[in-house]
């Protein structure tokens, strides 16, 4: 396999078999077909047809539209339709920076093909013999993508958060990274992508955008499990990172992307070395 395999995994969207989900006449995710339906039972707060499902257009505000689909996705969690519940409200907004037109429940999100923000964190090592990288393994309980190699520090971005904010949130929860440190993480790079979840019977879509950071630590320093997240850190020779993203899927799949671009920005992957470099920078933000 090749690095540009991750960036299509990551973009595996096609949008036969879905519907545009609109919010005061402009669309903010997709819909599968068989969600639609399902949908239907709610006609108070959704307007389904054969081309589009709409938000009622008597749902004029933040406000109104937050509270009127509370109802429609408790009942479908309790019927196990919505899996893994997490109670942390999401954004819905096309752009990171304009107004959301709601908020909804971030497990809510995919079935509707909204776009979800997160940031993630290369924590990496300058030694003699070249870059290190701090590798989390996923607790082998949690809900989604158990046991997976993860970046060092990674979360979703919450509403009423900004992003460094919650970076360094993320960075004590997650590894024990004092604030002090985590706030000295650079801003690098933006990537997006969209992707069909294969795991969800209702075709769930996240066309989501993570916004990347990088943090040169101390030799000396160690990221510690807090919350549970995580099981564990390890040290790794850059190459050695590299090697596994590039022969095996044993990194979650987006984190794999938040790692080429690490790798291309320094120079591990270049245009020398790797013909598809050119695809691997476009992949890296072609989502839609």
């Amino acid at each position: 396999m090749t690095y540009l395999d991750h960036i299509n995994i990551c973009n595996n969207f096609a949008s036969t078999g879905y519907r545009p989900f609109l919010i005061d006449g402009a669309r903010s995710g997709w819909v599968r077909d068989s969600f639609a339906e399902r949908l239907k039972d709610w006609s108070d707060y959704f307007l389904v047809d054969k081309s589009v499902v709409s938000l009622h257009s008597r749902l004029k505000d933040f406000n109104s539209r937050s509270e009127a689909v509370k109802e429609p996705l408790r009942e479908l969690t309790k019927e196990n339709y919505i899996e893994a519940w997490r109670d942390e409200m999401y954004p819905v907004t096309a752009d990171w920076h304009t107004p959301p037109s709601m908020q909804i429940e971030r497990a809510a999100c995919p079935y509707f093909g909204i776009r979800a923000y997160g940031v993630h964190m290369n924590g990496f090592v300058r030694k003699p013999d070249g870059i290190y990288m701090w590798v989390a393994r996923r607790d082998r309980t949690k809900k989604t993508y158990p046991g997976l190699l993860d970046n060092m520090v990674a979360g979703g971005q919450p509403i009423g958060l900004g992003l460094l904010e919650n970076l360094a949130k993320e960075s004590k929860e997650e590894a024990g990274i004092p604030p002090d440190l985590a706030y000295q993480a650079t801003p690098v790079s933006l990537i997006s992508y969209t992707h069909r979840m294969p795991n969800r019977p209702e075709g769930g879509v996240k066309p989501d955008q993570m916004f990347c950071y990088d943090l040169e630590v101390p030799e000396d320093f160690e990221p510690i499990p807090v919350d549970g997240e995580v099981e564990s850190f390890q040290l790794m020779p850059i190459r050695d990172v590299a090697k596994i993203v590039r022969d095996s899927f044993d990194f979650k799949f987006n984190c794999n992307l938040v790692i080429i671009d690490f790798l291309i920005r320094h120079g591990i992957i270049s245009p020398d070395n790797d013909s598809d470099y050119a695809a691997l920078v476009h992949g890296l933000r072609s989502g839609k």
